[in-house]
């Protein structure tokens, strides 16, 4: 009995040692350990995203992927995958598994080695969470009593859901979300048996045995994890027989970009990374939602680059991109097909352009084979534009065969333009296209260029151009307000008399150089004749132009002090234009424009909110009269004073124009807005009597071809030496403004010229606003607004009508083609008639050739 003592006194003792031993340890680590309740409120790291108003993915910034997930949206199978390879008695364990310890320990022991194994799932959140992965003693001491912590602040669901979400599982996912969209595009829900078991085997070696780089491993070390669900009796035979024989199909999905925006999701970016600085914005898991439109800002980019390569075609084809071999007459031999595609590939596509080397040239079409290694043929009509390209100013003789154009052995880039392939090239010439909500400024579109990946310089927001024949609405603004109307005559006549302040004898003069005499005003805004824009500033003054289009919301310091201001002199942006014409679309209303409709937290949670200024008035409810008693009585008799408002039970309840809501500033009157749109219907719609020879065109006649639609109005504008081109204009729900010009100020757009038989240029057309802007608007306009009702165009209160004469803009007896209607703010419509001898018959504008207005 004495040895049974004697031992059960050393093993006392050894257990007490032990216990000792463990206070110690437990002791000396304790002001090492972290407080593990943090685990409560941890912030996983999760990449900014940022989404159309409809919900359509734009962009995603961040190095990590990780889409988190409730442990109930997690599959149960997926579940079982994880637990049965990592830790099988998570469940039933207190956060370490003596078992496994113990088989730990007996392999240190018998090799001296020491193994990454014992460590449970709360293990392994402890050292994910707070400790490194060296494998040292000290660090497996503090691992082991911090998951005896976790465990006793987390429940088992809570700490299984952390370590879902955290671990690294390759390619830059983290998490079992973003694994199944990495690897397989999918929802966690639908992923097959095997996907889920290649996703549950990935923790521990998710580069050995990543399914992209490493098939083979990938492929083994799955079907140990489904013979580890057989052995737990989690799937059947079957279910195991089936899963291993199935192939590996993961591959790289990136971010499930559903528009691309690129412009506004910068915007976006640099919103938030100015407001929560670069790392909490980059890992935050914020998600921005911009008030742009997914279907109107795809047709923004469609109708910016197809006016680009229209631009870019007429002024002629620059040649290859470069020669990869001289072809057969050189003596030079061919490349196989695997070099030249290999070559192709070293050059990306980007906006619908691919690059392609010419195979074989016949008469009239030319072979290509693309980086795909697919051989195309590409026939003249695909071809026959590529006249050469000279200058902007000059471009060679249309070609008669495809030799004349390209060479075998030359890398070009072709593009399907929607019905064919064709020859194309990367536009040299920039543009910006923006769309605004005029009811409350929010961005409904925004390009700051052709393309993206050629420049990151946003146009719309960074560009100052000069604004050209645009800014004549705002001038002929000022001149209605201080007295002029619609039928107002001024004289389209030389100005002599020069402005002293340009420094230089500066005459300006019409473009082209015609003149008309006295022309009622609509006519020269619908026209924009340069004279009657500078006489009618002149009439109102300089100064007080400036003030007006300050009050548009352009900055002071970029107006001029001289008579160029008339001619659209100041640099602006076309953000700042089309928000200056949405004044005329919502009723004299300046909005502030916007892009972000909202922003939400990882816990979708709203972090801010859009406040948007509103283009309405609201109602002030009429007081009733109220007893003396009654506390609001003085209120009512004191409604003079400035300081008192009505109670809030009698705030207006507009749903349109909520009293609570911001209001933008009426900075012009209902009616001057109503007139001035009218006379922008003139710019698309012309006027006069074209079966009677009085019938004129607007500059922008194309529109009403075009968007066929009469409750549009629009302004052209060109520069001098056509330098920009712009066009603006505006439905009552939707302004638009497009830009065409070069990021050199120095280069001009140029003109066009077809040269017939030989002959000298038979027909030539200066690029202008109608011609290099306005086809971008057009089409832009035409698809917006399809499917939506025209609106009527209602005068306001205020408005009268009355007949004049076209000729002297004076009241009119007549009702046949010398005269029509013409609306006036009540009070100011004209007051005697004309005369026999005012009336001209004959008040015909020959402007029958293309391109005749800016």
């Amino acid at each position: 009995m004495k040895w049974f003592k004697r031992i059960t006194i050393a093993l006392f003792s050894l257990a007490l040692l032990g216990i000792g031993a463990i206070a110690a340890a437990y002791f000396y680590v304790l002001p090492e350990l972290p407080d593990v309740t943090t685990l409560k409120t941890v912030k996983l790291q999760t990449p900014l995203r940022i989404y159309s108003a409809d919900g359509k993915l734009i962009s995603q910034f961040g190095e990590k992927r990780r889409i988190p997930v409730e442990y109930e949206q997690v599959p149960q199978q997926l579940i079982n995958a994880v637990l049965d390879t990592e830790d099988a008695r998570f469940f039933e364990h207190k956060g370490i598994d003596p078992i496994g310890i113990i088989r730990a320990a007996f392999i240190l022991a018998t090799t001296g080695k020491k193994s990454q194994g014992a460590s449970t799932i709360t293990q392994q959140v402890a050292r994910g969470f707070f400790l490194s992965r060296e494998k040292t003693y000290i660090r497996k001491i503090k691992e082991i009593f911090l998951a005896l912590k976790i465990e006793k602040a987390l429940n088992k669901k809570e700490i299984l859901t952390l370590y879902l979400n955290r671990s690294f599982l390759g390619n830059r996912a983290y998490g079992v979300g973003a694994a199944a969209q990495v690897y397989y595009g999918k929802e966690l829900e639908e992923l097959t048996l095997p996907e889920m078991a290649m996703i549950a085997g990935l923790p521990q070696a998710p580069s050995a045995a990543n399914p992209i780089r490493n098939p083979a491993r990938a492929m083994n070390r799955r079907n140990w994890v489904l013979s580890r669900m057989l052995e737990k009796e989690n799937i059947t035979q079957a279910e195991y027989q089936e899963a291993i024989k199935a192939p590996v199909t993961a591959r790289y999905h990136g971010a499930e970009i559903e528009l691309y925006a690129p412009y506004i999701s910068e915007m976006a970016r640099d919103y938030l990374v100015e407001m929560l600085g670069e790392e909490e914005a980059y890992t935050g898991g914020y998600n921005i939602y911009t008030t742009v439109d997914s279907r109107l800002q795809l047709l923004a980019q469609e109708a910016l680059r197809n006016n680009v390569y229209a631009y870019d075609e007429r002024h002629g084809y620059r040649g290859a991109t470069k020669v990869l071999w001289q072809g057969e007459s050189a003596n030079q031999t061919r490349p196989d097909q695997d070099e030249i595609v290999a070559q192709l590939k070293q050059t990306k596509s980007f906006q619908g352009l691919e690059p392609a080397a010419v195979t074989e040239v016949a008469e009239q079409s030319v072979k290509v084979i693309n980086a795909k290694g697919e051989a195309l043929t590409l026939d003249w009509e695909g071809l026959k534009w590529a006249r050469k390209f000279i200058s902007n100013k000059r471009q060679g003789k249309a070609p008669k065969t495809a030799g004349e154009i390209l060479k075998v052995g030359e890398q070009i880039w072709i593009r399907n333009n929607g019905n064919i392939w064709q020859l194309s090239q990367i536009p040299e010439v920039a543009s910006a296209i923006v769309s605004l909500d005029p009811k409350d400024g929010a961005i409904k579109t925004l390009v700051g260029g052709y393309s993206f990946h050629t420049s990151q310089y946003n146009r719309v927001t960074q560009a100052k151009r000069q604004l050209g024949s645009n800014i004549k609405p705002f001038i002929y603004t000022g001149a209605l307000e201080k007295g002029y109307t619609l039928a107002t005559l001024i004289n389209n006549a030389p100005i002599n008399n020069a402005d002293i302040r340009q420094g230089t004898a500066w005459r300006p003069k019409n473009s082209p150089d015609r003149y008309t005499g006295p022309t009622r005003l609509r006519v020269g805004l619908a026209q924009s004749i340069n004279v009657m824009s500078v006489r009618a500033m002149r009439y109102t003054g300089l100064e007080s132009a400036i003030d007006t289009l300050v009050k548009f919301g352009f900055d002071r310091e970029d107006l001029p002090k001289n008579e160029s201001l008339a001619l659209g002199s100041p640099s602006v942006t076309p953000l700042q234009v089309v928000t200056a014409f949405s004044v005329f679309a919502n009723g004299g209303y300046r909005v502030e424009p916007y892009f972000i409709k909202r922003i939400d937290n990882a816990y979708e949670q709203m972090l801010e909110e859009a406040d948007p200024t509103l283009a309405c008035t609201p109602e002030q409810p009429e007081l009733q009269a109220m007893p003396s008693d009654d506390p609001f009585a003085a209120m009512a008799q004191e409604l003079s004073d400035p300081n008192l408002s009505a109670p809030e039970e009698l705030a207006s309840d507009d749903p349109n124009c909520p009293s609570t809501a911001r209001h933008a500033p009426q900075i012009i009157s209902k009616q001057t807005a109503f007139l001035i749109t009218e006379a922008l219907k003139s710019v698309i719609w012309g006027g006069g009597d074209w079966s009677k020879g009085t019938g004129w065109n607007g500059t922008a006649w194309r529109a009403a071809r075009v968007v066929n639609r009469r409750d549009i109005a629009g302004k052209t504008g060109t520069t001098n030496e056509s330098k920009d081109t712009w066009f603006s204009g505006f439905s009552p729900t939707l302004a638009t403004t497009v830009w065409v010009g070069f990021d050199d100020h120095s280069i001009e757009l140029g003109r066009t010229a077809w040269n017939t038989n030989g002959a000298k240029d038979q027909i030539s057309g200066a690029e202008a606003g109608a011609k290099t802007a306005g086809p971008g608007w057009n089409e832009f306009m035409k698809n917006a607004l399809q499917g939506t009702p025209e609106l009527p165009s209602v005068p306001p209160e205020g408005i009268v009508s009355a007949r004049i004469d076209l000729a002297t803009g004076k009241l009119s007896r007549k009702t046949d083609y010398t005269s029509k209607f013409e609306y006036f703010i009540q009070g100011t419509e004209p007051k005697e008639f004309a005369t026999e001898a005012q009336t001209q018959e004959d008040i015909f504008i020959d402007d029958s050739v293309e391109d005749l207005f800016q």
